[in-house]
């Protein structure tokens, strides 16, 4: 789980790098999903199973989804000191246990109540000291809307897995991924097609890897421990980006971040020991 998180931090800060050389937001996605999609193709024919799955119209909504919070999540790291992104997107709990209520007749219980409390304080903590007019701290308005957006887009993903789960293969879920995200975002490129030197696309090709290394780690994970004790893990990835945000792109978070962040991941760590307890 440890390694998995450094992979997705790893992602992020590829993302971030590649930003920096004018490079438009979906031709990154694109780069993405031509990895992912090649990796994921093998790994499916490897089990010799079927490509397409059982329930198509759920596994396209779970690709259309996922690309829509891939989007929003890439452009809040773009625009975003990497911590504060990643930090944003640990909100996903509480749109997760809202989703499973109404979709999946799920029980909200007191820890998730807990968590919401936490995150909604933690999100308040993060945003409102920058919209003070005399505040040298501002995290930039729409950036965090667009972050809250693909936390949202990724707990629809995370419930509509849970519901695939019962008649899908792991490996065809994360297939259907990249098989909506290329066309889509190669489509939505058009004229802004930038060709890059070697040197980004090396990073680009290193944004797919890292992202299948992160998966890899995470699905290995869940199978060898409780799920709960497991994802209690991830959280460490909110270090892993603060110090890859302090030591490649000289972002140093301010008070507001770590309190509201602080906030945010305690929320989360309560929802998760809170429920096995």
């Amino acid at each position: 789980m440890l390694l998995s998180a450094l992979g997705f931090s790893l992602m992020t800060a590829f993302v971030k790098l590649v930003g920096t050389h004018d490079i438009p937001l979906f031709e990154i996605v694109a780069a993405r999903a031509f990895v992912s999609l090649i990796i994921s193709y093998l790994d499916v024919k490897r089990k010799r199973i079927s490509v397409w799955g059982k329930n198509k119209k759920l596994l396209l909504a779970r690709g259309t989804v996922g690309t829509i919070a891939l989007m929003c999540v890439y452009y809040s790291v773009t625009t975003l000191p990497l911590a504060a992104a990643t930090i944003l997107q640990y909100v996903h709990p509480v749109f997760t246990a809202v989703l499973a209520v109404i979709f999946l007749k799920e029980k909200i219980q007191i820890p998730t109540i807990i968590c919401i409390v936490f995150c909604l304080a933690g999100l308040t903590v993060m945003v409102l000291p920058g919209m003070e007019s005399d505040s040298s701290y501002q995290l930039p308005i729409m950036s965090v809307g667009i972050a809250i957006l693909g936390a949202f887009g990724s707990a629809i993903a995370y419930v509509i897995v849970r519901k695939l789960s019962n008649t899908e293969d792991s490996s065809v879920i994360i297939f259907y991924f990249p098989l909506i995200a290329l066309p889509v975002s190669v489509l939505l490129i058009g004229h802004d097609f930038v060709i890059p030197d070697m040197h980004v696309l090396i990073l680009m090709v290193l944004i797919g890897i890292c992202t299948q290394f992160g998966q890899y780690g995470l699905t290995k994970a869940m199978q060898t421990q409780a799920a709960g004790k497991a994802s209690a893990y991830s959280y460490i990835q909110v270090v892993f980006s603060g110090l890859i945000g302090v030591w490649v792109f000289n972002e140093i978070p301010s008070i507001w971040t770590y309190l509201g962040g602080g906030l945010i991941i305690s929320g989360a760590l309560i929802n998760v020991f809170g429920q096995k307890r």
